[in-house]
């Protein structure tokens, strides 16, 4: 799963700490071989038209097509240092979402009074969790698959069923 669990202690108590990320499916090595195989698959069609005029006014177009995909790709990997790290402690929550640019979010509660509630319609994803507290609502891991989503909500309210008890 895009996310994972840890937990230290300290003098206060045990601290539980929650990093999310989008998942990556295609890694850095397998988008190179992807570009590989696509421009050698793509000048296939222009085998025969070696030494023509044809292949010179198909070839810029084959070429951005080419370049369309890698543009693609690229801007993926850029979407997907998007990440979320949540901390829970016996006092306090913070959650801190940093989007691709690096411009960062927060929002921080008292672990007494939050709470996570999943919207099963409604909202921009099916099974949409939000953490609310302070006034306050805020998403985490919208970017999650609908599976992953529904197994963070349960070990969410958990850990923060954990952190609220004296």
């Amino acid at each position: 799963m895009p996310y994972e669990w840890s937990a230290t202690t300290d003098p206060r108590g045990t601290v539980r700490r929650l990093r999310l990320w989008p998942h990556r499916s295609l890694p850095r090595r397998g988008f190179a071989a992807f570009i590989l195989a696509t421009f050698t698959l793509i000048t296939i069609p222009l085998y025969p038209l070696l030494g023509t005029i044809v292949l010179w006014g198909l070839l810029p177009f084959l070429l951005m097509a080419v370049a369309g995909v890698w543009w693609g790709l690229e801007r993926s990997y850029r979407d997907a240092r998007l990440n979320e790290d949540l901390t829970i402690d016996a006092e306090q929550i913070r959650l801190t979402r940093t989007d691709p640019r690096g411009a960062t979010q927060e929002w921080e509660c008292q672990s007494y009074w939050a709470t996570a509630t999943m919207h099963e319609k409604g909202g921009p994803v099916p099974h949409y969790v939000t953490l609310s507290g302070k006034g306050r609502e805020v998403e985490i891991g919208a970017f999650l698959s609908e599976d992953e989503r529904k197994a963070l909500y349960g070990e969410l309210s958990d850990a923060l069923r954990q952190a609220a008890q004296p």
